[in-house]
């Protein structure tokens, strides 16, 4: 492996980013100063001076001369900044990274809100209710038994059955449907 690396070559870094604050979208260049480093936003430049590295909570330093602390919290593909009661997800790209996650499609959360869901891998011990029953809030609807104990699912809200999917005796995965609420 000997001479395949340059030991003097340092890593250059694209200066040109895309900053996606939420879902708004900002050409930015990272430009060096004394003691730091400024970011230009949209023909805006900021200096920035922080001794902060990637994984500490706090982000501590100075943005434009003024003090400054975010609380820094990771999510995929970027940060959730956190400052004066008020957040904000930020992800930055290069510019080509940002082309691509432009055509990553959106993932949407399916909607869980009339269905009752297994918490756990676990046994249904007892179903309680029956297609078309009215339940109140509160009321027993089955116990699923998990790791020897037993959990009883209880309705959040009043509601009616409108199929039951799980029957006594069934090993239910994570996330099964037990039943649906009309």
């Amino acid at each position: 492996m000997s001479g395949q690396m340059r030991q003097a070559a340092s890593v250059q870094f694209d200066r040109e980013r895309v900053v996606l604050l939420g879902k708004e979208r900002h050409e930015a260049v990272i430009e060096d100063i004394e003691g730091g480093f400024a970011v230009v936003i949209d023909g805006q430049a900021w200096p920035i001076v922080s001794g902060w590295v990637p994984g500490q909570p706090v982000w501590n330093g100075t943005v434009g001369g003024e003090p400054v602390a975010f609380q820094v919290r990771p999510i995929l593909n970027g940060v959730v900044l956190a400052h004066a009661g008020t957040s904000a997800e930020v992800r930055v790209y290069t510019k080509r990274e940002a082309e691509l996650a432009a055509l990553m499609p959106e993932r949407l959360e399916a909607d869980t809100g009339k269905l009752l869901l297994c918490p756990m891998p676990g046994l249904v011990k007892a179903i309680s209710v029956s297609q078309g029953q009215e339940v109140k809030a509160g009321e027993p609807l089955c116990i699923v038994e998990a790791m020897k104990m037993e959990n009883v699912l209880r309705a959040e809200r009043d509601g009616t059955i409108s199929k039951v999917h799980a029957k006594e005796g069934d090993s239910l995965a994570v996330d099964a449907v037990i039943m649906e609420f009309a």
